[in-house]
This record gives structure tokens, sequence and C-alpha cells, in this order.
């Protein structure tokens, strides 16, 4: 259709725009990150990072906790703020995965966690290409939830909180990258139904719907949560999760 791609390109920045805020929200209820992504990610010998899209911290301090010098880099100063008090030793710059502003080979690793899906990908390939040192690395990664159990799946529609990439989805990175290799790890978040209903309100298309909009989802998942599932409103509620991990190398001139 004429005009699609534009109209999908203008569709993908209005959403990303709901991140510019909310970031204490963001920061309670979204998911952090297996422990094992990370070791799997970060290559031997690597010194220095660069976290694309690092939002509050939740994968920053991973990588930070692994003993590299971290640079964060994110558009939103509402959540660099969240993600200074985190982690103050951490130099945060506002920037994209497309325009970071960091210098030439400046990076061993460069992580984009649950950004990938907000990128202009062949521009953020080619930005990954200039921050990274030879053979340095770039990391893509995502949380999904398991809509494999029946409840979840149904949660997932009340939220509209579709998947970031199918299962079967991989990365093209282009000729300056080696082939990609993938890593899948499954999970549980533990949250109660307040938490469910503010990570439903933390998600884009929640802050960018409209009020009448925005309290039918609530309704939804309160009924659908308390009243249909029974669950207690303090109970503990074991969220699945599947985090999907992709690594590749700056191929050496």
């Amino acid at each position: 259709m004429k005009g699609g791609p534009r109209l999908a390109e203008e569709r993908r920045r209005d959403l990303a725009a709901a991140y510019l805020s909310g970031a204490g929200r963001y920061d309670r209820v979204r998911p952090g990150y297996p422990a094992a992504v990370a070791d799997w990610i970060v290559p031997a010998g690597a010194r220095r990072a660069a976290d694309i899209g690092a939002g509050t911290g939740l994968f920053t301090e991973l990588l930070v906790q692994r003993g590299l010098a971290v640079t964060a880099v994110d558009p939103s100063e509402d959540m660099l703020a969240v993600l200074a008090d985190r982690l103050p030793g951490v130099p945060a710059v506002r920037g994209t995965a497309e325009e970071s502003h960091l210098p030439d080979a400046s990076a061993d690793l460069l992580t984009l966690a649950q950004t990938w899906h907000w990128c202009d990908h062949a521009a953020a390939i080619r930005e990954a290409a200039r921050v990274l040192t030879p053979g340095g690395r770039l990391a893509l990664l995502w949380n999904q939830l398991d809509v494999s159990v029946p409840w979840v799946h149904r949660l997932s529609r009340i939220m509209h909180a579709g998947d970031v990439f199918s299962p079967s989805y991989r990365p093209v990175l282009g000729g300056a990258f080696d082939a990609p290799e993938d890593l899948v790890v499954h999970w549980t978040q533990d949250l109660d139904v307040r938490g469910v209903l503010d990570l439903a309100r933390s998600r884009s298309y929640y802050r960018r719907a409209a009020p009448a909009l925005q309290a039918r989802v609530e309704a939804n998942l309160q009924w659908y949560l308390t009243d249909y599932l029974a669950f207690a409103p303090d109970a503990p509620l074991r969220l699945p999760y599947y985090t999907h991990a992709w690594r590749s190398s700056l191929r050496q001139a």
C-alpha cells in the first residue's frame, strides 16, 4: 500500500514516545532479565559496554555487575533519572540506537534490551558497527510473556501485550556482522494483581489510549484476574516469561 512504510514508521515513533515519561511505574513492574542471559551475552575480555535504550537500567545493572564500564544511552530524561538513582556511577547519554552520540570504536559490547522493535534496523546496525571495536559484540534481547500458557495468552490479549517478535524471528544484521546466535531462557516474574494492572498501564498501547479505552482495559483485567481466575488481590501471581537473546560479532577488516 502506498505510504505504508512511512505510516508504519510514524506509528512506531508515536508508540515509542509513550516511554519518554512514566519511568517510576515502568521500573517498578517491568520484568528484569535472567542472569544467565547476561553471562551468555558478555564476551570474554570485554571491558567497555554501551547499553542502548537502557531505560531505567534493568539490564544495565547486570552488565555493571559483570565488571564492565557501561555507558547508558536512552532518549528519555525521565528514564535516565531513575537509572542514575539505581546506578549513580554509570555515565548516561541522551541518544538513540540510530544516533547514540558515542565515540567511534568505543565499546567492546553494545546491547539493545527491549529496544530492537523501536529501531530503524538498518540505521541501528550502522551505528553499532561504528561504535563497536573490531571484533566487538552486538547483542539484542527482549522479554515476552509465555503465551503458550492458556491463561497468559488471554491475559496478553486483554493487555494488548502482543509478542514483540515471533519465536521464529531472526534478526538480519547485514554483512558487517557474523551470523547471529540465539539463546532462549524461560523464567517467571512475581507480581500481585495490582502489579499486573500497573504492568498494563506501563505499556505503550495503554499510555497512548484514550481515557475510556484505558478504563475498559483496567476493568477487563480486574474481572479476569479476580473474578474469573480468582486471584486474591495481594496474592503473588507468577507470570511466565521467556527472554530471547541474540549475539553477533563485528567482522574485523
